[in-house]
């Protein structure tokens, strides 16, 4: 006699808080005969996987909505309070054309097993080392972030910038990447959409040895802050795509002072015209009264000749 649906589940539901599996009390599930058979027996099995494995099903949907969301920064502490900040949706690597390997989670999830020890944070310089350990085939994989904190004296504010972002592997092997247009105000923190070696992402990566060029690392919502962080949060961003960079802002002064000197001159130069052009009319008054004189001291004498 065939077994409904609704008395199937029922069973199932019972097994499953015995703990007893399904095939105890179900064995005709297993050769069905028709084609609504077969979607029954999918339907109940999936329902009893769920029963069974409740902890696995939640991890999967944790697993999954976590995954559209960043995680927290990381941060290296110093005396207690947080120096260097660091946050990315993935970081990954790839050597050549080999596979790609994902460093996002040992990063940044909570349950992260970067080591940042070998950190050190100071007024001028920073440096973030994230060590990761023995991942796939490299031994001691390593990523260093170097930065640097500057008063720039035209605009009388200090920036800092990324200077470079190496790879250590293998004991004794370093890829390093010189940086390009990473700079920052030290009140905020740097933003960009994709930090990459990549030449679709611009390229703020610039190979700085041979081994560079065999690798290609990509950070993507990276954003980073090494100095004058207040209550271990980031400061408000300064994106990649803004238009004020510590080179542009010195053009500006100079091409603001430039432009005073030149309405300095001109000034002058209208100045100097105005004088000389009263010193020729006071010149050409007093040579005609003088000529006027002269004339008529002129006429009198001819006067008094006629009179002799």
């Amino acid at each position: 006699m065939a077994v409904s649906l609704r008395t199937r589940c029922s069973v199932l539901l019972f097994l499953s808080v015995l703990h007893l599996p399904p095939s105890f009390c179900l064995p005709d599930l297993q050769s069905p005969d028709r084609a609504t058979k077969n979607q029954n027996h999918d339907s109940i099995w999936s329902v009893a996987d769920h029963l069974q494995n409740p902890e696995t099903t939640q991890r999967k949907l944790l697993q999954i909505s976590g995954a559209l969301l960043p995680f927290p920064p990381l941060k290296v502490l110093s005396h207690g309070e947080p120096c260097i900040l660091l946050q990315a949706r993935t970081l990954s690597l790839r050597y050549e054309r080999q596979k790609q390997l994902d460093l996002t989670e040992r990063a940044f999830s909570p349950l992260r097993s970067v080591d940042t020890s070998q950190s050190v944070c100071r007024h001028d310089k920073a440096t973030l080392v994230m060590r990761f350990g023995d991942v796939e085939n490299l031994r001691g994989l390593s990523i260093r972030i170097q930065l640097s904190n500057s008063l720039y004296e035209s605009s009388g504010q200090w920036w800092f910038s990324v200077d470079s972002i190496s790879l250590l592997y293998n004991t004794s092997e370093e890829a390093v990447f010189n940086v390009t247009e990473m700079f920052a105000p030290s009140s905020a923190s740097y933003h960009c959409t994709h930090v990459s070696s990549l030449e679709r992402h611009k390229a703020l990566l610039l190979p700085g040895t041979g081994l560079a060029r065999r690798w290609t690392l990509t950070f993507t919502d990276f954003q980073i802050q090494a100095f004058n962080i207040t209550s271990g949060r980031f400061s408000s961003p300064s994106d990649c795509s803004t238009f004020l960079t510590p080179a542009i802002l010195m053009g500006l002064v100079t091409s603001l002072i430039l432009l005073l000197v030149l309405a300095y001159a001109l000034h002058l130069l209208v100045h100097l015209k105005h004088i000389e052009h009263e010193d020729q009319r006071k010149a050409d008054i007093y040579f005609s009264q003088h000529l006027d004189e002269s004339e008529q001291g002129s006429v009198e004498n001819i006067d008094e000749r006629n009179d002799l």
